[in-house]
């Protein structure tokens, strides 16, 4: 795909999923949550997770942000449904390469692979991983957790 075909498909998936976010919800059932906030830019939301044994049951977003802040989140709600814990830090760990320019597996991601676009705005990048930070704490709490990016 060349550069300009994925530029111009960022920035659809981007405005789709910021119009109609995906599991935009709080979870009455979660047993793992934390909130997330970057000052700077005024993005804040909390995700919510249900994990069963090993298994990402059912995860949830609610907040406030710019496009790329709420169709990062509902992009990786989508992508880490039913998957393991493993199987949910890898894919974290690709998506923070990509986005910041590293070398990254490119199978791992599928569908996020359009988050690379964020990358051509750096000072965006904090916008788009804030869900993903979030999620990672969450995951390894389970009480009421912030996480705050600048």
């Amino acid at each position: 795909m060349s550069s300009a075909d994925l530029r111009d498909l960022y920035q659809q998936v981007i405005m789709d999923h910021n119009k109609k976010p995906r599991n935009f919800h709080e979870m009455d059932d979660a047993n793992h949550f934390a909130h997330g906030n970057n000052p700077l830019c005024g993005d804040a939301l909390v995700v919510y997770v249900k994990l069963t044994d090993d298994v990402i049951e059912d995860v949830s977003f609610q907040g406030s942000g710019c496009a790329i802040s709420v169709a990062s989140a509902s992009l990786m709600t989508e992508a880490l449904k039913g998957k393991t814990i493993a199987e949910a830090e890898h894919i974290y760990q690709q998506v923070h390469k990509q986005m910041t320019g590293d070398e990254f597996d490119a199978t791992a991601l599928g569908k996020l692979e359009v988050l690379s676009g964020v990358k051509e705005f750096p000072a965006r990048v904090k916008c788009a991983t804030l869900s993903w930070h979030t999620m990672h704490t969450a995951m390894d709490n389970d009480h009421d957790v912030s996480v705050t990016t600048e």
